[in-house]
């Protein structure tokens, strides 16, 4: 059971990184949207709406895609006031229990409640209330359905590894599962 779990856990970190690194690239992507639409605007004194739903979408593309990446390589917020001192085990504790009461539970909320307004918003074809904005708007909607459930993963993958210190086991912190 150790080396399935080992290997799910792994699969995961596997996924997580490589759609955050993926996602990172979004940032260039958005840089350069935001230049072009700053150079246009004060050139020309215009700008489209296309654009500016463009440059949001992209920002939470990002937020959505990193979190799970973020939360794999534990740059999420926490309050560290205690936890920075605990012992490994201690620490494992704390993002076990954590895992398991706040964010799986409410992860799943959200993939729930995400994927209904994102159908809703399929079925009704629902675009942009401005004039030359995005059409599909239920694309940024499913997107958020998408990065809950990596997240919803990572945290999977963080439970496994905090039970497998509580063991006294190495977590599957590796990134690559074909390399174990």
């Amino acid at each position: 059971m150790l080396v399935t779990l080992r290997k799910v856990a792994r699969a995961i970190h596997w996924l997580n990184e490589h759609i955050g690194r993926a996602a990172a690239w979004l940032t260039t992507l958005l840089m350069l949207l935001v230049c072009f639409d700053v150079v246009v605007r004060y050139l020309f004194n215009e700008t489209q709406a296309w654009i500016m739903e463009l440059e949001w979408h992209l920002f939470g593309l990002i937020f959505l895609l990193g979190a799970g990446y973020a939360f794999r390589h534990d740059r999420h917020v926490r309050v560290d006031l205690f936890y920075a001192n605990f012992s490994p085990k201690d620490k494992a504790l704390v993002n076990l229990i954590g895992g398991i009461l706040f964010l799986i539970p409410w992860t799943a909320v959200l993939i729930y409640v995400s994927f209904e307004y994102a159908t809703i918003a399929y079925k009704i074809g629902e675009g942009s209330p401005d004039p030359g904005g995005l059409p599909a708007r239920y694309i940024i909607k499913y997107a958020i359905t998408f990065g809950m459930t990596l997240l919803f993963l990572q945290g999977l993958a963080s439970i496994i590894d905090s039970w497998l210190v509580m063991k006294g086991q190495a977590p599957s912190t590796s990134g690559n599962p074909e390399n174990q």
